[in-house]
């Protein structure tokens, strides 16, 4: 099993690809097949199906092949692991900023309006 650490560094990776994010854009949408997911996009459907692949393998993506059609979906809540590790880079910031604001605030000359 990954840890939490290579499961974000695998999922960054898989969003760091323009085309990777337009697919989970599409996909956020409803389930749909590798070729449908192809149509709009300037590559081969082998391209496509690489990508999804990288997709699968950060846990974003599900597929599930019937006959010869690949459904793919977003896996629910598979960017947890993002936001939670955003959230705790967040936090800091955002007591710090509300400490200068604070500071700011207290300065002689300082309107605030």
């Amino acid at each position: 099993m990954l840890n939490h650490a290579e499961r974000i560094d695998r999922i960054f990776r898989a969003l760091a690809d323009p085309t990777r994010r337009q697919l989970i854009e599409r996909l956020g949408a409803g389930p749909a097949a590798v070729s449908a997911l192809a149509q709009p996009l300037d590559m081969s459907l082998a391209a496509v199906v690489q990508h999804v692949q990288v997709l699968q393998e950060a846990g974003l993506v599900r597929s599930e092949k019937v006959g010869r059609v690949r459904t793919c979906q977003l896996v629910p809540d598979a960017l947890g692991p993002i936001q939670e590790w955003i959230a705790a880079r967040r936090m800091p910031w955002e007591s710090r900023l509300d400490a200068l604001g604070e500071v700011l605030a207290e300065r002689p000359g300082t309107d605030q309006e």
